[in-house]
């Protein structure tokens, strides 16, 4: 059996991206690992001990997993894919559209559609675009 699960890369604020994540979600964070705690750490330079190089969050049955941008390329944001959080309730998915939506940007806002009761897409204050889908 194969699991698919989501890793996003943030530039510097995974740590305080993944916090505001766990509140969010009712969550647990199961690791969050900076470089400088790494066994690794002595391999990177000492300016980018306080990045993350790797953290997990559970819930719901979920796993989301992030890192900050490690490589020696400029950040490139994230591009080309949407996180996508369905619920049962549209209150429910109107209550994380407007914590998410919070100091982020709305690209759609939640409304009902032909596929769903309630659908909306946003970018979040951390660059993370999110559809979030009420069944």
């Amino acid at each position: 059996m194969s699991r698919l699960l989501s890793y996003m890369l943030f530039d510097g604020d995974c740590a305080l991206a993944m916090n505001f994540y766990q509140k969010l979600f009712a969550g647990r964070i199961e690791t969050l690992t900076t470089v400088g705690e790494s066994p690794m750490a002595s391999q990177f330079p000492p300016a980018s001990a306080h990045r993350v190089i790797h953290a997990s969050l559970s819930f719901d049955g979920n796993t989301l997993m992030a890192s900050d941008w490690m490589a020696p390329e400029p950040y490139p944001g994230i591009k080309g894919t949407r996180f996508t959080l369905t619920y049962q309730s549209v209150e429910e998915a109107n209550r994380v559209f407007s914590e998410l939506s919070a100091a982020g940007r709305v690209q759609m806002p939640m409304q009902k559609t032909s596929w769903a009761q309630g659908f909306g897409m946003l970018v979040d204050r951390f660059g993370v675009p999110w559809q979030i889908m009420a069944q």
